[in-house]
């Protein structure tokens, strides 16, 4: 009888059993609202920037085709045809070469401009690369230990 009193002792009262279970429960209730809201979180950022990337890929397919459009409009206005035509429009007619009146202008050279620089390769040799990331660990040693005051004579370079 009385290890039977003993195990009542110990025994939890109903109602804290109750609140333990309650206070469990709420526990997970919260974990799983805690994960459910990252997650809903994740998934609006997520669908915002999906958003974002389409209206990025319909502005850049509207201009190229703008930019081809563009480019078939010049290239209509630089055609042959529209190009005889505006010079008809403009009184322009072709010349001979040969009947061409060339004028001589005082101090004019040919070689006094250049449309554009001639090409050259670089020539620079200085190394993009500092000296002292181009020293090996047994160089860097070997200057550590030269700089030791009284280690002089044990260096490499100092042996004959």
């Amino acid at each position: 009888m009385k290890t039977k009193n003993i195990f009542q002792a110990y025994k939890q009262a109903p109602w804290r059993l109750q609140l333990q279970w309650i206070g469990l429960f709420l526990l997970v209730l919260v974990g799983v609202a805690a994960i459910a809201g990252v997650y809903l979180s994740l998934s609006g950022k997520a669908a915002v920037t999906g958003r974002r990337i389409q209206n990025l890929e319909f502005q850049a397919s509207a201009l190229e085709l703008e930019v081809n459009d563009l480019a078939s409009q010049l290239a209509y206005a630089s055609s042959a045809r529209v190009m005889s035509e505006r010079a008809n429009k403009l009184n322009m007619s072709l010349r001979d070469p040969a009947d061409a009146l060339y004028l001589e202008v005082p101090g004019y050279t040919a070689d006094s401009f250049r449309l554009a620089p001639a090409a050259a390769a670089d020539t620079s040799t200085s190394s993009s690369i500092l000296p002292e990331f181009t020293a090996s660990l047994w160089d860097w040693l070997i200057d550590k230990l030269a700089q030791m005051p009284g280690s002089n004579t044990n260096t490499p370079e100092a042996r004959p």
